[in-house]
């Protein structure tokens, strides 16, 4: 994993005159209003095959247009595909097969899937493979919000296989939503978010569940909850039609590091069964060390500059 060490063209002052936002749920509805915020682009036609989510985005402002991606893509310079990681191969393949020179950018949480399914691809350096690291447990085209992105690590899969100016297109636009840039390899990318993104997904899923079974009084819950259990199944929340596919393609790395969860919470079991306290508050005093991690500050390089917004 490289941090910070592609910059964006300081000469580069992009503006795309019409950019395609394809699947208008959380990501790609936040990414259309914030692009359409900071003058980026002068329209966003939108492409959804939930005609109720195209309506509702373009009924909200979100979208400029709602059309077939047909449609769409002869008329943009700029397209993002925003649509669930199993999806994404078809759909990224059938625009390279008819585009010419769009830059397209694709917003999946997995990569390695997508990243091969256009390894020989004569137009491959058209594509930038990326993820931005924000999200929400909300979704569809009412949960997208200009409140998003800033701070937030964008990273950059294969970066020497997309061309220059692609690549430049994908830095511009995530650097003017004021995120760090990270590359690295995309097996790199999965096991990563395998490790702190999709096993917090499984883990909130699985201790919703676990509570709703046990706990037959929806009353109780609703009482006695506390802040930290709704941190902790807030991504609970999420939907299935989202993380059903993102648990598919990264699998492999999942089975692993859910092999290293459940030791884990044996030994906590254990403890419990044995009444091993000494060894239970060695095990949460190791956990405290996480606060460290997690409290480093990163450094944010790329804010928005002034020029960007046209």
């Amino acid at each position: 994993m490289k941090e910070n060490n592609i910059m964006p063209d300081s000469n580069l002052h992009q503006k795309w005159t019409v950019t395609t936002v394809i699947g208008l749920g959380l990501i790609g509805g936040s990414m259309a209003l914030r692009l359409k915020e900071l003058r980026l682009t002068n329209k966003v036609l939108g492409v959804d095959a939930n005609e109720v989510h195209g309506r509702i985005a373009l009924d909200s402002g979100i979208i400029d247009e709602y059309i077939s991606m047909n449609e769409a893509v002869p008329r943009s310079q700029l397209i993002i595909i925003a649509t669930p990681v199993n999806s994404i191969p078809d759909i990224l393949n059938k625009i390279l097969n008819e585009s010419e020179q769009q830059v397209i950018v694709d917003m999946g949480s997995t990569k390695a899937g997508i990243c091969h399914s256009v390894s020989g691809h004569g137009k491959r350096g058209r594509f930038v493979a990326a993820h931005p690291m924000w999200g929400t447990e909300f979704s569809g085209p009412l949960a997208a919000t200009v409140e998003s992105f800033s701070g937030k690590a964008a990273i950059i899969c294969e970066a020497e296989k997309s061309d220059q100016d692609a690549l430049q297109c994908a830095i511009h636009i995530f650097s003017a939503l004021g995120m760090h840039i990270l590359t690295m390899n995309p097996e790199e990318h999965d096991l990563h978010t395998a490790y702190v993104s999709h096993l917090a997904h499984i883990t909130s899923f699985a201790l919703a569940n676990t509570v709703l079974e046990k706990e037959k009084e929806e009353k109780a819950i609703f009482e006695l909850a506390s802040a930290g259990f709704g941190s902790a199944v807030r991504l609970a929340k999420s939907n299935p039609d989202t993380w059903v596919p993102i648990f598919k393609e990264n699998k492999e790395y999942l089975l692993d590091v859910l092999n290293e969860h459940m030791s884990q919470l044996r030994k906590f079991k254990s403890c419990l069964e044995k009444e091993n306290w000494e060894y239970l508050h060695e095990l949460i005093t190791a956990s405290n060390q996480i606060k460290k991690v997690l409290d480093k500050q990163i450094e944010v390089p790329f804010k928005a500059p002034e020029h960007l917004a046209i």
